[in-house]
């Protein structure tokens, strides 16, 4: 683990920060003035920065009073454009000024020649938006001007409230900036934790060292005694899953439309046109916020004694989700449109084991992870009319449809990824054997369904499951 300071000063060039904070300094944070004064200093300041920091090839990296500054402006504007603008910049000089990244460096020793190593760099000085009480500088931020503080663990749950809160309603009434400006600084948080976490994911699987992901923000935010985790993780699917089927945007009459079709009059026109971005992208941060590998990784360390007791207890995600899903159907089908299949299908083979005997199919490889091919396992039980009649006592026929038809789409497509990375001919082979196997044990499971239900109408996506895994039979018959 290596820490760095940036060149050109603490925190940058002291001189541009001079120079761009002065439009600020007598107005910028003055909320007294009037609004549209206010705004253009806000702009030529988000405008100073991008040319001093982004537009030159050896731009020097902002200040952490200038991040701060436009943190603030994100927090606490109400134009679209500023909002937008500010986000943008955020953005913008964390991809061009990284806060953690892997530096290779080379190593050797008289066994083995040079090698090329990932080394970890934290650089000393760079600002974060978050206040997880270990940065004396945004402590003392905090303590000067709560206005303009970074977010705690508490807050960061509160936005996720916040904005479920204005999904819900939004039903039935109009939205407003705030919801927008909830969404995206949402996205920029989970954006921050995601570039904090990821290198040092990297650096942890080459050299096992639990330290380097200890530290990460995400794990300090999971963490925390402010939050309730297992609350949060609920949170952040319930909103996911609201969002994914919340509102479309109609170019024909520049309206806001509902599921049930009623329009939202009285918005604003630049926020309609950007609300359905938003709203996608927000859901897709909530869905990498969800499945960063941090229990995976957490797992590896608990197998080798790298945890201590300090690292306390946490319930693995995937299990949290889980007993959601099991808890509340109606976010089930939402859950299944919007996940990766990885995820989709490790979900929908642990949902059918709690239902199915434990010894009828082996489930898990010893490191814990779910392998794609345990669908096979579950088709299987579900093809003994046995099995099939204790399940459907406990999950409805038609949820075990959509269930299996999920399942196996996310698994042909997993399987044909695979297969597109230039397996050797024996591989393919094996793989191409794998989906008959897969294809004819759906139709075995879907044919024992109706044998024990004779009354059960396939559905239609039940139907093209079994018009796939036919088509696919035949086609290497």
């Amino acid at each position: 683990m290596e820490k760095r300071r940036r060149t050109g000063g603490e925190g940058g060039d002291r001189g541009m920060e001079e120079n761009t904070m002065a439009i600020l300094d007598t107005s910028g944070f003055n909320n007294s003035k009037i609004s549209d004064h206010l705004n253009d200093d806000r702009r030529a300041f988000l405008e100073a920065v991008r040319t001093a920091s982004l537009l030159p090839d050896n731009g020097s990296a902002p200040t952490r009073k200038m991040f701060e500054a436009i943190f603030h402006i994100l927090k606490d504007a109400d134009s679209v454009d500023l909002i937008i603008e500010s986000y943008q910049l955020l953005i913008e000089l964390d991809k061009r000024f990284p806060r953690v990244y892997l530096s290779k460096g080379e190593q050797s020793d008289s066994m083995s020649p040079l090698k090329a190593v990932s080394q970890i760099v934290m650089v000393e000085e760079a600002w974060f938006p978050f206040n997880f009480g270990l940065d004396s500088y945004n402590e003392k931020v905090e303590a000067r001007n709560p206005s303009r503080s970074s977010v705690d663990s508490s807050g960061f749950h509160a936005l996720i409230q916040e904005i479920a809160k204005v999904a819900t309603e939004m039903k039935s009434e109009t939205v407003g900036t705030t919801f927008l400006k909830n969404m995206l600084l949402l996205q920029y948080l989970i954006t921050v934790l995601e570039g904090d976490f990821l290198p040092r994911n990297c650096s942890y699987q080459e050299n096992m060292n639990w330290i380097i992901l200890r530290e990460s923000l995400l794990n300090m935010l999971l963490g925390s005694r402010k939050i309730v985790y297992k609350g949060l993780v609920k949170d952040c699917l319930s909103l996911m899953c609201d969002l994914s089927q919340l509102t479309v945007f109609s170019e024909e009459t520049g309206y806001l439309k509902n599921s049930s079709g009623k329009q939202h009059h009285e918005i604003d026109y630049a926020m309609a046109l950007a609300l359905p971005e938003v709203k996608k992208c927000t859901c897709t941060v909530l869905k990498t916020l969800l499945i960063m590998e941090l229990d995976s990784s957490r797992r590896i360390a608990d197998h080798q004694g790298l945890t201590t007791r300090a690292d306390g207890v946490r319930t693995p995600v995937v299990d949290i989700i889980l007993d959601e899903l099991i808890y509340d159907n109606d976010i089930l089908f939402s859950f299944l449109q919007v996940f990766d299949p990885k995820w989709k299908l490790e979900i929908v083979v642990q949902y059918f084991l709690k239902y199915i005997t434990k010894y009828s199919v082996q489930t898990r490889r010893s490191s814990g992870m779910v392998n794609i091919e345990n669908l096979d396992g579950v088709l299987k039980c579900l093809s003994n009319r046995t099995s099939t009649r204790s399940i459907i006592k406990k999950i409805s026929t038609e949820l075990i449809q959509l269930l299996l038809a999920y399942a196996f789409q996310a698994y042909l497509l997993l399987s044909y990824q695979h297969l597109s990375k230039g397996l050797s001919d024996k591989q393919e082979d094996d793989k191409s054997n794998c989906i008959v196997e897969v294809c004819k044990n759906m139709i075995s499971a879907f044919t024992c369904l109706r044998q024990e239900n004779p009354d059960t109408e396939i559905l239609c996506i039940g139907k093209e499951a079994l018009f796939t895994a036919a088509a696919m039979l035949s086609k290497k018959s």
